[in-house]
């Protein structure tokens, strides 16, 4: 196949975005409307975690799986496959009559969803050969988060404000089916040279992990910790089951041999705190503003462009920074932004006042604006093209995995805290552990940012990219032993 044109690569990289756009600002719009939801359903704080966490939990259970499905049978058929579920999803959620039926049918979003963005990060990837070129088509896609942060809680203000919550999911129509029009017509045909056997016992045991550790956290302040220790002994058995097995396969669905690479398994795990600090920091911003406060949705929503007009702006810059100088410096401002935005609402209670208010809101959207473009570019980069749709996507399951755990994590702290005090009275105490947990997560970004992007670790993942591309004979024997 012919090297694409550059207005070609352009058009290929725009229509990527457009897959993450609906994906990105589906949460965002989500979060604002979350207190609408919570009266018109009469949802209590777990049923608000499990809007957004079955849609992140399905996420992330699926991303490799639709990774290394895209390499084997065609990147542009799972992609479209993707974007017509995630549209079909989004319908069902405007209709949803009562809170279990959203979740399932944002469950059915997921699955569409976790065909989209580590497919079109390895059509990225493979049309973006030029590693500078890619590191600068990489810091536009982490531009269009900001975009979703930015427009999300805007557009679903004033769509909470005059339609109602049901309004939200119908932003996702409209780009939905241009994106799949635009992708029939521009996007090429790739797919990995060998194709990878399925791993269908890999991928029940990820979805055993993900799916009781989660159930675990969210329900431990209701139902008590001895009814969910069942459910975090399963992830325990299914996390060993993981390690045990894995290894033994020729063609795994986690080929734990990528994490022999420092930076690979550095951005794997900044990929975790970064965005359990997004979750974590959107759940507690949008419940604060709206139900302590009292702001409207859209007043909520101005609240939020603080944090996400810096996002958006130091998203390309970041991207730029990777390109000319790599991922070290964008890692540092991220992880120190994001520490003292943490900080300061854990130790100085800045959601008080408006100044401090304000001043953590840009602090963390300059830290998740400079975070997004290194995490991507470092998973991807120095691994086989063959590969690239199961990097890409381990790197997107470190995201939808982390965001799953913020809310999660921060959730039941919250409700633990608040209790059956009132929560008007309670919120700012109650919150406090929750704040605190996200500066530990910037202070992780930080120093895995420090660490893992020298020269030590460079050398082991120049190692590691060779065991990849080797062949892999002592694999395929160690399986053929284990029957």
């Amino acid at each position: 196949m012919p090297e694409p044109t550059r207005r070609r690569r352009l058009l290929v990289l725009a229509i990527c975005c457009m897959s993450l756009l609906i994906v990105s600002i589906d949460n965002t719009i989500l979060n604002v409307a979350l207190p609408s939801m919570q009266r018109d359903l009469d949802a209590t704080t777990s049923g608000l975690q499990w809007t957004i966490d079955a849609y992140t939990l399905v996420l992330a259970s699926l991303l490799m799986l639709a990774g290394s499905t895209a390499d084997r049978i065609g990147r542009k058929r799972v992609f479209m496959t993707g974007l017509v579920l995630f549209t079909a999803g989004s319908v069902l959620c405007s209709l949803a009559p009562d809170l279990t039926s959203l979740v399932v049918f944002r469950m059915v979003q997921a699955v569409g969803g976790s065909m989209l963005n580590p497919v079109a990060m390895s059509i990225i990837t493979n049309t973006f050969t030029d590693p500078r070129e890619r590191a600068r088509a990489i810091g536009v896609w982490g531009a269009v988060v900001g975009i979703s942060m930015a427009a999300g809680p805007l557009a679903g203000g004033l769509l909470v404000e005059s339609v109602g919550w049901r309004s939200i999911f119908w932003v996702n129509l409209p780009v939905g089916l241009a994106a799949l029009l635009l992708t029939l017509r521009y996007v090429p045909e790739s797919r990995a040279p060998r194709a990878r056997r399925p791993d269908p016992l890999g991928q029940v045991l990820v979805i055993a992990l993900f799916g009781s550790l989660t159930y675990a956290i969210i329900e431990a302040p209701d139902a008590g910790p001895g009814s969910v220790l069942p459910y975090a002994a399963i992830a325990v058995v299914a996390l060993a089951g993981l390690l045990a097995y894995e290894p033994r396969r020729a063609e795994p669905l986690i080929d734990l041999r990528f994490f022999r690479s420092a930076p690979f398994s550095g951005a794997t795990v900044i990929a975790v705190c970064a965005f359990a600090s997004l979750g974590g920091f959107l759940f507690l911003s949008t419940l604060y503003l709206q139900n302590v406060r009292g702001l409207s949705a859209l007043h909520a929503g101005l609240w939020m462009l603080p944090m996400a007009v810096p996002t958006f702006l130091c998203a390309p810059l970041s991207g730029r920074l990777v390109a000319g100088r790599g991922p070290m410096l964008p890692l540092l401002i991220a992880g120190g932004a994001m520490t003292a935005s943490g900080a300061l609402f854990a130790a100085f209670e800045a959601e008080t006042s408006d100044v401090t208010l304000f001043l953590g809101y840009v602090l963390f959207g300059v830290g998740f604006g400079f975070v997004n473009a290194p995490i991507t570019n470092t998973a991807v980069s120095g691994m086989p093209r063959a590969q690239a749709g199961v990097a890409a996507a381990v790197a997107s399951t470190s995201r939808q995995l982390g965001q799953t755990l913020g809310v999660a994590v921060i959730g039941a702290v919250l409700a633990a805290g608040v209790g059956s005090s009132a929560y008007r009275d309670t919120f700012v105490a109650a919150a406090r552990p929750g704040w605190w947990i996200l500066t530990a997560c910037g202070l992780a970004v930080l120093l895995l940012g420090a660490v893992t992007t020298g020269r030590w670790a460079r050398g082991t993942a120049d190692r590691a990219a060779r065991h990849l591309a080797a062949p892999e004979v002592g694999a395929s024997e160690t399986a053929r032993a284990g029957g």
